[in-house]
C-alpha cells in the first residue's frame, strides 16, 4: 500500500482511540531501519507510523553538509516507493523539533506539502512535532497556533508538547524532576489556544513522568493515570468527551501495566527509539564479535569478504529490528488492526 493519505492517517488514529491501542511511531535514520520498520509493521500486520527527528534529518542529509530538509525529503520521497511493497499503511512524521531548529527543519517541510497540495497532490509527511516544551506554555502555544494553521491548510496533523519529557532527544535536555507532569491546568490552556479540532487536528504528548532514553528501575515513576484526569478536566469545560489524542514519549522499558493504562485513557501513539536502535545494533555487534578475523584484515590477511560486506550484517540488523517492533505493535495492541 502506498503512504497513508490524510483521510487514512485520520481513520488510523480514529480507530486506535476507539479501538484503545496505539501505533509504535518508529525513529529511522536510514534507508535500513526504514525497511526494518515497514517489515515489523507488516509482519504484525499493523500499520503504523515512521518518525525522523532533527538529528535522523541532519544524519540523512550526508555528513558534508548534514542538511535536515534534504534528509528528510530523500527519506520520504524514497519511502512513498518503497511502502508500495509492504501490505500497510505507513505515516510519515518529523519528531520533536525546538523553537531554534523550526526555520531549517518544520517550516521548510510544511512549505513543500504547502505547494504539493497548491498543486492538487498530498502533502510528504502526514504529521509534524513541535516541541515547544523548553519554551514558557504561553509562547509554546503561540507558536503552536501559527504552525496548526499552516498544518490545516497543507491537510497535515501536528503534534505537541506542551510540557517537558526528561532526559535527551537530539540535544534537547530536561531534568527528571516533578516538572515532568501535565497539570489539568495545562491541558485547559492548550484546548483554548488550539481548539479541539475545529482549528485542525493535533496529537497532544503530555507528560505524566515520561523521561527519553533508558534509565533503571525506580529511576522513572510514570503515571499515565494522570492522561485520565486530563481528558475530564477539559471535557467538563468544554463538553467534548476523551478530547485529546495523547502521544507516549520516552517509552522505553515501560512496563505492561503502564502501557496499558495509558491506552485506555487515549494514547493513540508511542515513540519508540532507543529500543529499535539497539535490536538493529546488537546483531552487528554479535556478527563483528562472531567473526573478527573476516571483517578484519588481521596481521597482513585479506580478511572474508562474505562477512565484511555490508549486506551480510545489515540483513540482521533489519531483522532484529523488525522483531522488537512485532513485539512493540503486540505490546501496544495494534497487532493484526490494519486497514482492509
Amino acid at each position: 500500500m502506498p503512504i497513508a493519505t490524510p483521510e487514512i492517517y485520520n481513520e488510523m488514529l480514529d480507530r486506535a482511540k476507539a479501538g484503545r491501542f496505539a501505533y509504535p511511531a518508529i525513529n529511522v535514520t536510514s534507508t535500513q531501519t526504514l525497511h526494518a520498520a515497514l517489515r515489523g509493521f507488516a509482519e504484525a500486520e499493523s500499520d503504523g507510523i515512521v518518525q525522523i527527528s532533527t538529528g535522523g534529518a541532519e544524519f540523512l542529509g550526508g555528513q558534508y553538509n548534514k542538511d535536515m530538509v534534504s534528509g528528510a525529503v530523500a527519506l520520504a520521497e524514497f519511502a512513498h516507493i518503497v511502502a508500495e511493497k509492504y501490505p500497510i499503511n505507513i505515516a510519515l512524521h518529523t519528531d520533536h523539533c525546538p523553537k531554534d531548529k523550526l526555520d531549517g527543519y518544520v517550516r521548510p517541510l510544511l512549505a513543500i506539502s504547502e505547494q504539493r497540495v497548491a498543486e492538487g497532490g498530498l502533502p510528504l509527511f502526514q504529521s509534524h512535532m513541535w516541541d515547544g516544551s523548553a519554551e514558557t506554555l504561553a509562547d509554546n502555544l503561540e507558536i503552536g497556533r501559527e504552525l496548526l494553521a499552516r498544518a490545516a491548510a497543507a491537510r497535515i496533523v501536528l503534534e505537541v508538547e506542551i510540557t517537558p519529557t526528561g532526559g535527551e532527544e537530539d540535544g534537547v535536555t530536561h531534568e527528571i524532576n516533578d516538572e515532568l507532569y501535565t497539570t489539568v491546568d495545562d491541558a485547559l490552556r492548550t484546548a483554548e489556544a488550539l481548539g479541539l479540532g475545529e482549528n485542525g487536528r493535533y496529537l497532544l504528548a503530555a507528560s505524566f513522568g515520561n523521561v527519553h532514553g533508558v534509565y533503571k528501575p525506580g529511576n522513572v515513576v510514570l503515571r499515565p493515570e494522570l492522561l485520565k484526569d486530563l481528558q475530564e478536566g477539559v471535557a467538563a469545560r468544554h463538553g467534548k468527551q476523551e478530547p485529546f489524542d495523547f502521544v507516549f514519549h520516552g517509552g522505553s522499558g515501560s512496563t505492561a501495566e503502564e502501557i496499558a493504562t495509558a491506552l485506555e485513557n487515549g494514547v493513540v501513539k508511542m515513540n519508540l527509539d532507543t529500543d529499535t536502535q539497539y535490536a538493529f545494533t546488537r546483531p552487528i555487534a554479535d556478527h563483528m564479535f562472531r567473526n573478527y578475523g573476516g571483517v578484519l584484515k588481521v596481521d597482513g590477511e585479506v580478511g572474508d569478504k562474505k562477512t565484511y560486506d555490508p549486506r551480510s550484517w545489515g540483513k540482521l540488523a533489519e531483522a532484529g529490528m523488525a522483531e522488537r517492533i512485532t513485539r512493540a505493535c503486540a505490546d501496544l495492541r495494534s497487532t493484526g488492526t490494519k486497514l482492509k
